[in-house]
């Protein structure tokens, strides 16, 4: 696929996503946590205008200067932006002038990748990696704030819980392996620098933990017993008063989950989702295991199947060996999180379609779970 295409691709998904939505859908923000699908558009398309069409074509002309305020994500060396917790108050610009921005940026686009500036590509293949990220996010995003409508609308079905094929314990021998990206192709800063780590022999789990084995760990009162919990995933669980995952539901005895395409039973088999790490850790110690750490993970992910989960890592979000940050705004995309969070690999149902790899290093505060984030247990041997 060419470079045109996949710039066509990429931005024609994210209006497919949004396709079952009506105009009211494109500004619900149900959290701080979460971002309206209007913004995700808007902010996707202002990435290509301030990153690539500013710099690179000098007779563009930005057409909405109050956008780069109210679309910029977290670069600080960009400018004053609106406040997260506000993106959901903005009525205006409409859902047609999002559109029509869109349209505009991405003609002006086509023109500049017409030219085949070196520069301009990688920079093109970092902004549609980035829409792809801002893609899953709209769908998580957009499922958090609608599951606080009672209407439980639906809006899409992406095989949210599916059956998981059995898979057998993978054992790694305990050696020194090399861990990072090396190959053709896009990586993001943080998989670069390949390096040798010394792992102990250990065993990793060929399935997910399913939703049934997690009602065993409910049932047996795994949210009541302080002993399983990380002191701040105790006083997490305390201060929230949760007692399952995240969208789960008991009426009358049965448990159902709300998924993007309506309320429905839950399928026992499935992988679970929706957990924290600290859900994640207690589910662990319960079982007598752990969980892995990211290199074991991409040591032994080879042998069993990935992708429906997002799968939390006893690693914290730290820099390889020699890791540096970029020079200017882009710098920010990465570095300056490497604090305070946790390692996830793998990918999930809501990744788009090429937007995986084994090397892919995700990153959230260990609290959240507004993603598809699931378990995969290991054990030292």
């Amino acid at each position: 696929m060419s470079i045109e295409e996949q710039f066509n691709h990429v931005r024609n998904h994210s209006l497919f996503l949004c396709r079952n939505l009506i105009t009211e859908d494109f500004s619900l923000q149900a959290s701080e946590e979460v971002s309206p699908p209007k913004w995700h558009l808007a902010h996707t398309t202002w990435f290509f205008e301030q990153f690539i069409l500013v710099p690179f074509q000098p007779d563009y002309v930005v057409k909405q200067p109050q956008f780069n305020f109210l679309f910029n994500s977290y670069y600080n060396s960009l400018g004053n932006r609106t406040a997260r917790n506000q993106r959901g108050l903005m009525t205006r610009p409409s859902v047609e002038e999002v559109l029509e921005y869109r349209n505009y940026v991405d003609e002006e686009m086509r023109t500049l990748i017409s030219i085949k500036d070196t520069k301009v590509m990688e920079l093109v293949v970092l902004g549609l990696n980035h829409e792809q990220q801002h893609q899953e996010l709209l769908v998580t995003d957009l499922k958090f704030s609608l599951w606080h409508n009672p209407l439980e609308p639906k809006v899409m079905d992406i095989g949210e819980y599916l059956d998981q094929s059995d898979g057998d314990w993978v054992e790694i021998k305990e050696g020194v392996y090399e861990i990072g990206f090396d190959g053709e192709g896009f990586c993001f800063d943080n998989e670069l620098n390949r390096h040798k780590v010394f792992l102990h022999a250990c065993k990793i789990s060929g399935n997910l933990v399913s939703n049934g084995e997690y009602l065993e760990f409910i049932n047996a009162g795994g949210y009541e017993d302080p002993i399983l919990w990380h002191d701040e995933g105790w006083a997490w669980v305390n201060s929230q008063n949760h007692k399952s995952p995240l969208y789960w539901e008991k009426e009358d005895g049965k448990w159902s989950y709300y998924t993007l395409d309506g309320r429905k039973e839950i399928n026992w088999n499935s992988p679970v989702s929706h957990v924290n790490f600290y859900e994640a850790a207690a589910f662990a110690n319960w079982k007598g295991k752990r969980l892995p750490t990211e290199f074991e993970w991409e040591i032994a992910q080879k042998d069993f199947s990935w992708g429906s989960r997002w799968e939390w890592t006893n690693s914290a979000y730290l820099p390889y060996p020699g890791f540096k940050i970029a020079p200017g705004a882009l710098g920010e995309y990465n570095g300056k999180f490497m604090v305070n969070q946790m390692v996830l690999r793998g990918a999930s149902v809501a990744t788009p379609e090429g937007h995986s790899r084994p090397t892919y290093r995700n990153f959230f505060h260990p609290h959240l779970r507004w993603q598809f984030m699931g378990i995969r247990l290991a054990e030292s041997i």
